[in-house]
């Protein structure tokens, strides 16, 4: 039976401010699904904390690339470091952030261990970069780009590991039918599942598609990145930038389950989910609920 390590990645170091002087909520995640018992719903050891940063974006402005870039870096090489020591330990680790940025931590350490793919569950494909837009600076937007090497060296780079994910390596799923970057993903060989596709195509049948994918010859396993506005904004408003159309609960749970349960599959982190706009708790029961049954479904 895989054995579960849960490490709170609690960076909001990609986000955009919600409002002038207010930091990203994000970095409670973890807090408020502790709160809701999962650590003992899904029968995890307590892997600890990998303390972020100060969020602090300086005196950016738009054209000087990625906002907290040095920390971001420094972030991610420390991150990879404690995934890699479960990894090392015979540990499957669920890594709760923390806003899209985090996904850089665990994707060098598989880089560091082989040749790893990435199961990419988010309402946006968050490939921005700077050969496709010049509104580049926020990580939590651009982290599959960045994972897939394009964009700064600082952060693209690490240990000389460029790309960390390969392009083709990714599987996208989940984001809305209207996202800017479906075409250019596809045409570098990314898999890629926008909600009309999957929903005409079902749920189980997508999560077969893309575990034909990210359990071929040649991939050392692969990695499942969460982020809840993969949901519909009507079950799950508490994210940054809360869209209409996403999954339902019982859509998440019929793709996310096959994923996680595959031996393949080496570890899973789930993002940001706002608990500053969840005041009574309502919605970190629901994901919590969804995360428990999800990680479990196989044991």
């Amino acid at each position: 039976m895989r054995s579960l390590a849960v490490l709170d990645a609690p960076s909001n170091l990609g986000l955009r401010p919600p409002a002038p002087g207010v930091v990203p909520g994000c970095y409670k995640l973890a807090g408020a699904l502790r709160d809701q018992g999962l650590l003992s719903r899904i029968g995890a050891e307590d892997a600890g904390c990998a303390t972020p940063p100060r969020y602090d974006r300086g005196d950016w402005k738009l054209g000087d690339g990625l906002f907290n870039a040095e920390a971001i870096a420094a972030y991610t090489g420390r991150l990879a470091d404690r995934v890699g020591a479960l990894l090392d330990a015979g540990r499957f680790p669920v890594v709760l952030g923390g806003d899209c940025s985090i996904v850089l931590g665990p994707a060098l350490a598989l880089r560091r261990r082989g040749r790893y793919g990435l199961a990419f569950l988010d309402g946006h494909s968050d490939f921005r970069h700077p050969d496709n837009s010049p509104g580049v600076g926020a990580a939590a937007g651009e982290d599959l780009a960045l994972a897939t090497g394009r964009g700064q060296t600082i952060a693209t780079d690490l240990d000389g590991l460029r790309p960390y994910t390969l392009t083709e390596d990714a599987v996208v799923l989940g984001i809305r039918d209207d996202d800017e970057y479906t075409a250019e993903l596809e045409s570098l060989g990314a898999q890629v599942h926008p909600l009309a596709r999957l929903r005409a195509d079902g749920p189980a049948a997508t999560a077969a598609a893309a575990l034909d994918r990210l359990e071929r010859t040649g991939l050392d396993g692969f990695w499942v990145h969460m982020d809840a506005d993969v949901l519909d904004a009507a079950v799950m408003p508490a994210v940054d930038s809360p869209n209409p159309g996403g999954l339902s609960y019982a859509e998440l749970g019929a793709l996310l389950t096959p994923l996680l349960a595959s031996e393949r599959c080496a570890g899973f982190e789930i993002t940001v989910f706002d608990p500053d706009l969840d005041p009574d708790g309502r919605l970190a029961a629901e994901l919590a609920d969804a995360l428990a049954a999800a990680l479990t479904a196989d044991r």
